[in-house]
């Protein structure tokens, strides 16, 4: 079983949606997800609530249960991450995605963060990929340069920008993932994905 923990200590940097649809995309593909929402609002949980049964299933799972014949767990992780609780977290996890959204505030937060998660010893020994993903944020801004930059100093890739749109709210209010939507209405928000995806799909992960 693989593991994907999304993670960022601050709050509002776009985690759930991130999460949910990467456990969407990965249902899409017919394997078998299951989600993992440490988070105090449970959004996640409420998200997986509102999920047809006709729609890709996705499994929730509570912390103390064990993912038996699951392909791959999505981590939800809560706001404030660090110290033990960030390790035990990255221990859990074979892929490690950082959404980050366009503010300074937020990018200087997730550069921090970023540095810590570095120093930890799955991280260092090359057991664990870190990549990064721009919320609500456009190539060839500001932020996306500022956060370019930050990044320049970890050696850490950008996998996706992706745009703040109106197709991820409407999707999460029925419980559903953008992979869920007829194609044609979120082309371009597909297309974001392509890089992101690539990553998902590869498995080097050093053992």
């Amino acid at each position: 079983m693989q593991a994907i923990l999304i993670a960022n200590p601050k709050g509002g940097s776009g985690k759930t949606t991130l999460s949910t649809n990467v456990a969407g995309y990965l249902a899409s593909t017919g394997k078998h997800v299951a989600m993992l929402d440490l988070d105090r609002q449970k959004s996640a949980n409420l998200w997986l609530a509102q999920r047809d049964s006709s729609l890709p299933i996705i499994w929730p799972l509570a912390e103390k249960e064990k993912a038996k014949h699951v392909d791959v767990l999505v981590i939800d992780s809560p706001a404030g991450l660090h110290g033990k609780n960030l390790e035990h977290a990255v221990k859990l996890a074979h892929k490690i995605i950082v959404p980050i959204a366009p503010s300074l505030f937020d990018i200087q937060a997730s550069h921090d963060f970023l540095r810590e998660l570095s120093k930890l010893k799955v991280a260092r020994k090359g057991r664990v990929q870190i990549g990064v993903v721009g919320m609500r944020m456009a190539p060839r801004t500001r932020a996306a340069a500022t956060l370019e930059q930050f990044l320049e100093q970890l050696d850490l890739p950008v996998l996706a920008y992706l745009r703040e749109a109106q197709g991820y709210v409407n999707a999460a209010f029925e419980g559903k993932s953008i992979f869920d939507l007829p194609p044609h209405l979120v082309e371009q928000d597909l297309e974001q994905w392509a890089g992101l995806i690539s990553w998902l799909e590869v498995d080097d992960v050093s053992t």
